[in-house]
């Protein structure tokens, strides 16, 4: 390997052709890009205490079969700069107004003057980059180029040039300065050398790291012929942009369905190299990248929302609206049967309606995110393909603590309480709810959110008396929720008015084909209690919107987990005659549902000595005894904050339950305090 500093205009003036290989990336700088370059070239020009501008390097390679005059070099590193440099001399050519000059400046960077045919030029790009900038060069001016980015970016030149002095342009050209680095085909590895330059900051992607891999190694015919069945295949489905904004993202998720881990998003490159080497390597890589391939379809389609059949593509669409990406490892595995008719249109329409549930019940419940994407890449082993539904709902059903799928009981509770108006899916809920089994679709982004009872704190008296004496209370608890929300076209209209008005006017709620506004037709006032009747409404009608998994006692049976199936007896507080009389009977019942209240995944579990409650693990356990209930937090005593001194640190000595701090509680009078270092342990084992 050789390395030289030089100006680009040596560089370019060599008797040379550069040509791009096809497994290299197209033309991809933006005009944010050139626009940082003029703006260099133009600071350079102008001021002569600068000598040079560094650019970069160049890395290139000689052809090994190269036997014409002109040396055919093939570029490993630097076509974005290179191509961007031809794009601002064929402009500044254009823009020359003496003929001499500009044929001087063509025949010194742009073309070979003696090279026939393709040789003639000093770059040849791949696919329609190709054509775009020879079209540039000859200044063909009725050419239709087929490269936007070649066809925007010299426009911008063009542009930019035209306000400014040639000259002085291609005097700041003169001072750009590159690295020239030359491989030698027999030595060098160019793999190599292009991971080292990528790992020094160079902004290439996962996706760019595994097309060379994949394709730098083979032979040119093998090269052409992997990339035109396969790779231009998927770039083409993805589409320019969104290939360097998703294919990663793609390559994730394949790979996790592959090795069933979740490889890091920059370290997709390095877990492909170690999953193709598994495959069998190089020898495979047709096989694998036509499974690559094959996968990549069904990325596109849901992910870019392509699905040619309607009803998969609006149920894509709202996943994609809620932010789902990460079931896509899982959907990946379900659109393979699709495809391969293991299961029906009917039945991928019923997971991903179930899957939206799932994902929207835990958005209504304040259930954190951060477990789904482990969730979702283990989820397709659950299914069985004699019984694929029942089996995923069964699956669904026995997810516990921070993975479960809320219940009716719970996610009716928080549809009651939740702000739903302030959230980044209020339109998603509206919208799902007002097309609910309606087959003409009303465009919910068209219309405006009307909160019934008005935003403004300082209502009207009118409105302080319908809300009655407590309207305050009524104004702070009820004004975002569920029960208080419609749709309308007339917001300015609506406004503050009294509710009667609101109902009356023209586009008034009596006035709107709104399935939302129907109930509000039916009533004449608008407090607290119609408020709560509208909400207890809507809710019934959410729940089947966003369904919960049913499925019968058999089924359920046949799919229970190891760890569900339980032998031996079964123990209930009838087992512990301390807490169903004596002195702790109402002091446990106290501390139990206190306990319960905590979060909706606690559970409670009546064991031989003790009583455990669990969210993720076991955070307490209680054992009873005649005049003090022995309480055990799994928590160190060292993390324990514990102002009062009620713990014991119990490490290494005997007890029944788990954990190692202890605390005793016989009297009403510790409860806060008792229940401050209860919360302590569920957090700290949510957080495990």
């Amino acid at each position: 390997m050789q390395a030289q500093e030089k100006t680009l205009i040596e560089f370019l003036r060599d008797k040379q052709q550069f040509t791009i290989p096809i497994y290299q990336r197209t033309y991809s700088w933006t005009s944010k890009q050139c626009l940082k370059l003029w703006e260099d070239i133009q600071e350079i020009a102008n001021n002569s205490e600068v000598d040079y501008h560094f650019m970069g390097s160049i890395v290139r390679i000689k052809r090994k079969l190269d036997t014409s005059e002109i040396s055919q070099q093939i570029i490993i590193d630097g076509q974005q700069r290179i191509t961007t440099l031809l794009l601002l001399i064929s402009a500044l050519v254009q823009a020359t107004e003496s003929k001499e000059r500009s044929e001087e400046l063509q025949e010194l960077y742009l073309i070979n003057r003696h090279g026939k045919d393709e040789l003639k030029y000093k770059m040849l790009l791949t696919q329609q980059d190709k054509s775009s900038l020879i079209d540039i060069i000859e200044n063909r001016p009725n050419a239709v180029l087929n490269s936007k980015r070649i066809e925007e970016n010299f426009e911008f030149f063009r542009k930019e040039i035209a306000k400014s002095n040639p000259e002085t342009i291609y005097a700041g050209i003169r001072k750009l300065m590159i690295v020239d680095i030359s491989l030698d085909p027999e030595h060098d590895n160019p793999q190599l050398i292009f991971e080292s330059l990528n790992s020094t900051g160079l902004e290439l992607s996962q996706a760019d790291l595994i097309r060379n891999y994949v394709l730098m190694g083979l032979a040119p015919e093998h090269q052409e012929k992997l990339y035109h069945n396969y790779w231009r295949a998927m770039e083409i489905d993805f589409g320019q942009t969104d290939y360097i904004l998703f294919f990663d993202r793609f390559m994730r998720d394949y790979l996790t369905i592959k090795t069933g881990t979740i490889p890091n998003i920059k370290n997709v490159y390095e877990t492909f190299k170690i999953y193709l080497s598994q495959k069998g390597g190089i020898k495979n890589v047709d096989n694998v990248i036509a499974d690559v391939h094959k996968y990549s379809k069904y990325f596109v389609r849901m992910a870019l929302e392509k699905e040619g059949k309607t009803e998969l593509r609006k149920a894509f669409s709202d996943l994609n609206y809620l932010k789902v990406d990460v079931a896509y490892p899982f959907l990946l595995n379900i659109y393979s049967d699709f495809e391969e008719d293991t299961i029906n249109q009917e039945t991928f329409l019923d997971i991903l309606n179930f899957i939206q549930s799932y994902v929207f019940r835990r958005f209504v419940c304040g259930i954190p995110t951060n477990s789904l994407n482990k969730t979702f890449a283990t989820l397709y082993k659950s299914i069985d393909k004699e019984n694929y539904l029942d089996s995923l709902k069964s699956a669904f059903v026995f997810m516990s603590n921070y993975r479960r799928f809320p219940s009716d009981i719970e996610f009716v509770k928080e549809l009651k309480e939740k702000d739903l108006y302030n959230t980044k899916n209020r339109n998603f809920w509206l919208r799902r709810f007002e097309n609910y089994n309606r087959k003409e679709h009303v465009k919910v982004e068209e219309y405006t959110i009307e909160h019934i009872m008005p935003q403004n704190t300082n209502l009207s008296n009118e409105w302080k008396e319908m809300l009655g004496e407590n309207w305050k209370y009524v104004h702070e608890n009820y004004l975002h929720t569920i029960g208080n929300l419609t749709l309308t076209g007339y917001n300015s209209e609506l406004s503050d008015k009294p509710f009667s008005q609101k109902k009356r006017m023209e586009g008034g709620f009596d006035d709107s084909p709104l399935r939302l506004n129907r109930s509000l037709q039916q009533v004449s006032a608008w407090n607290e209690i119609t408020i709560k009747k509208r909400t207890e409404a809507l809710a019934k009608t959410m729940i089947e919107i966003w369904a919960y998994p049913t499925v019968s006692e058999e089924i359920l049976e046949k799919y229970k987990p190891e760890t569900e199936k339980k032998e031996g007896k079964i123990y209930t507080i009838e087992d512990h005659p301390f807490l169903i009389e004596g002195p702790m009977k109402e002091l446990f019942e106290i501390v139990r549902k206190r306990i319960l209240n905590i979060d909706a995944s606690v559970k409670e579990e009546f064991l031989e000595l003790y009583v455990a409650y669990k969210a993720a693990t076991n955070f307490v356990d209680i054992v009873p005894q005649k005049s003090k209930l022995l309480l055990y937090l799994n928590i160190d005593y060292e993390e324990i904050y514990d102002p009062k001194s009620l713990c014991t640190d119990v490490t290494n000595k005997g007890h029944w339950g788990n954990g190692n701090t202890e605390v005793n509680l016989s009297s009403s009078e510790q409860l806060e305090d008792v229940l401050d270092l209860i919360k302590q342990a569920f957090e700290k084992n949510s957080e495990s």
